[in-house]
């Protein structure tokens, strides 16, 4: 049949072949592109991970003898185990082959080795990002998952045009198989020519497509270093290319191919070659309805349209579902970016905007042995400097020592899910060494006697009870009646330190830090954090410098003094430096270039059904000039059909974009309840322009679609119109 039918058929319909190849390799381009473009993302987002937290599944806390190694690596599942120092503090890192196992194994680790399951870490932002994630935990991290479901709705729209494509050439082919099957071809015969078909016209095609979609997916890496080349920390993403993707991205493309032309052979087959060949293509339902509502708002012509809808039901069903997907993942994406900056803004941006100006890293440097401090100070447009480190302790809370507010709540328990131990909490203690100049204007800024001999603490915990992340409300940690505070080394708990309390506040220093709801900070001067046991370790190994400057709004101002800290500091240490403005700058252009990305992936998947419209508007030419024809001879006139198809486009365009609003909607209320951001500050920023002007544009080229369609139907003879065969 190759030779005899399909080849002389493919050579005499090119146009209806054009289709199919053009639907082929617009399809595997795009699916290459995304299915590429999600791996590089992913893959630089572990990346990330790695080079920031290390790339450790699972900790256990505390110093490990050789006998207790052995025992941890005795269990299948373990790969690797490294014992080392994290911030001073010795930690066994294990690797697992079979990562899902993790949360399964650890337990058993632990109850072998005798240790408690507070001894025990998760790197949960990396296990996360393989979808693994912490039975206890009640609130798991959605965003891959959101990304992955967006990934599908695109996925799911570009597979549906070769499916369209596949299902108009098909359905125009009907009484030609009946032909066949009449002069004795079996239906596997024709299912296979069908397939023959599909693979010469499509095969080299998605091959193409597939490599064009790929190189294309690293010009988009390489824009995005573009736009994101000012941002300070940030490495380069290095476009990675994964033998799996590429033939996944490739085999969706020939499963498509294969299902768009195996599914209509199948409803061939059980179709006589008598009802094939009596097929006359015409558009039929099989029982014409009412439609009061369209009949009141359109009169006659919306009846007529919506019973011609009906008919085109099947045939319609592809392109609405590519309009649909393709303006849904481009309104939810919209609405997330859109909260994203939000967030930013409102978490980093605004919160932080008056704790700094100029923030330098001091790579490896204990802050006693910085030595710039003063020459920092001194610095031309410089207003105030601060230094210092960071470091952890434990201390321990009985139920006596804490406040009256929180016993009110439940404790420490009820709070922050905190467990006691012989009637004492284990609570982390947080410490920010302050040089001793900062620290003396610390003192006077919360009201006190300026001493460098003691520790200011912070008293307070967040009320977790009675306010969310977004809009935390803070009540007193302790009584404030106790002079010293006992810390112990996160490492040996023989270990420890008696401090003396110098005030209890709630007003911490300026400095761009964050620290965490149910920890007990302490602020120490560099002197006194020098007077701790030799043995009282915890700190982190980065110093940091905060400069507040002197003209805070100049951009020109801050990269001066930015430039002169860093010539400074350089002279002897490794740093690394950022100005607020210059972050502020970077990250609104990386927001600005997500939102083109993104926003241009969505548009030519717009335009991919917006073409599907226009192909099954042209497709469909045939039959509707029979329609048409009956139409005229009942006495409709020119003018009365024109309104028809008026109608019949804001039907075919209103469909899925009332569904992609309602779903939209849905969607925002969802995000803005998991980020509990008031539906006020969202709705005020809301991407209403670019969604209502996408909309304008689906609607503007589905119009134009019947527009021409219409012209040509207008076109043809009244005789013609009834012969055509």
């Amino acid at each position: 049949m190759w030779k005899e039918y399909s080849k002389s058929y493919l050579k005499q319909n090119r146009a209806s072949s054009r289709t199919i190849i053009a639907a082929a390799l617009t399809a595997s381009f795009f699916l290459s592109l995304i299915c590429s473009l999600a791996y590089n993302f992913w893959a630089y987002e572990n990346e990330r991970i790695r080079l920031e937290e290390g790339d450790w599944q699972a900790q256990i806390v505390g110093e490990m003898k050789e006998d207790e190694l052995a025992v941890i690596h005795s269990f299948a599942n373990v790969s690797k185990v490294v014992a080392e120092n994290e911030k001073s503090e010795p930690v066994t890192n294990i690797y697992f082959q079979k990562k899902r196992r993790i949360y399964k194994d650890m337990p058993l680790i632990l109850g072998a080795l005798g240790r408690g399951e507070d001894e025990a870490r998760y790197h949960e932002t990396l296990l996360s990002n393989y979808l693994i994630q912490n039975p206890k935990d009640d609130s798991p991290p959605l965003l891959l998952t959101f990304f992955l479901i967006l990934l599908l709705i695109l996925s799911c729209s570009i597979v549906l045009i070769i499916r369209n494509s596949f299902e108009l050439s098909m359905s125009m082919r009907i009484r030609q198989f009946g032909i066949l099957s009449s002069i004795g071809a079996t239906p596997k015969q024709i299912r296979i020519c069908l397939l023959q078909e599909a693979a010469a016209l499509c095969g080299g095609f998605i091959l193409l497509g597939s490599v064009v979609g790929t190189g294309a997916s690293a010009a988009v890496i390489q824009a995005i270093n573009y736009f994101s080349a000012e941002v300070s920390g940030r490495h380069m993403a290095v476009f990675q290319n994964h033998a799996a993707v590429f033939l996944f991205s490739v085999l969706v493309s020939v499963f498509t191919v294969f299902l768009s032309a195996w599914i209509p052979s199948m409803k061939l087959s059980g179709i006589t070659p008598l009802e094939a060949i009596r097929n006359s293509g015409d558009l039929k339902v099989k029982k014409s309805r009412r439609f009061p509502l369209s009949a009141l708002v359109f009169g006659v012509e919306g009846e007529l349209a919506q019973n011609s809808l009906r008919a085109q039901k099947k045939a319609l069903r592809l392109s609405s579902l590519s309009l649909l997907f393709s303006f849904l993942a481009f309104s939810v994406m919209l609405v997330f970016t859109t909260l994203s900056g939000i967030s930013t803004e409102y978490t980093y941006f605004e919160r932080y905007k008056n704790a700094w100006d100029i923030m330098a890293t001091v790579k490896d440097t204990d802050i006693l042995e910085f030595e710039f401090a003063e020459k920092l100070r001194n610095l031309r447009g410089a207003e105030d400097v601060a230094v210092y480190q960071k470091a952890e302790a434990v201390t321990w809370i009985k139920e006596d020592w804490q406040s009256d507010g929180l016993l009110a709540l439940g404790g420490l328990t009820e709070v922050s899910g905190l467990m006691d131990k012989d009637g004492s909490y284990p609570v982390k203690v947080p410490i920010v060494v302050l040089d001793d100049t900062a620290f003396l204007d610390y003192c006077s800024q919360i009201g006190i006697e300026r001493n460098c001999k003691g520790a200011v603490v912070l008293n307070q915990i967040w009320d977790s009870v009675n306010s969310n992340f977004r809009d935390a409300k803070y009540i007193p940690f302790v009584k404030e009646n106790r002079e010293t505070s006992v810390l112990f080394s996160g490492i040996n708990e023989e270990i420890t330190a008696e401090i003396p309390v110098l005030a209890y506040t709630n007003e911490v220093p300026v400095l761009r830090e964050e620290y965490e709801d149910f920890a007990f900070v302490h602020f120490l001067s560099e002197s006194a954090y020098r007077q701790l046991p030799k043995e009282f370790k915890g700190k982190e190994k980065d110093s940091f410098v905060r400069i507040l400057a002197k003209e805070k709004d100049s951009l020109l101002k801050l990269r001066q003094l930015e430039q002169s800290a860093c010539r400074l500091l350089e002279e002897k240490y490794d740093v690394v430096i950022e100005n607020r403005i210059q972050e502020k700058i970077s990250n609104d252009r990386i927001q600005k270039g997500s939102m083109v990305i993104w926003g241009g992936f969505c548009v030519l998947l717009a335009v991919i059904g917006i073409v599907n419209v226009f192909s099954h508007t042209f497709g469909f030419l045939r039959q509707r000039k029979r329609e048409f024809a009956r139409y005229l001879t009942i006495g409709l006139t020119p003018q009365q059909m024109r309104k028809m198809f008026l109608v019949e486009a804001l039907m075919v365009a209103g469909k899925p974009l009332f569904l992609t609003f309602l779903l939209t909607g849905a969607a925002a209320q969802w995000m803005i309840k998991l980020s509990y951001l008031d539906p006020l500050v969202f709705w005020r920023k809301a991407p209403v322009v670019p969604i209502a002007v996408f909309a304008a544009a689906i609607v503007f080229f589905v119009g134009l679609a019947y527009f021409i369609g219409g012209k040509r139907l207008m076109k043809c003879d009244l005789m013609e119109g009834l012969n055509v065969n």
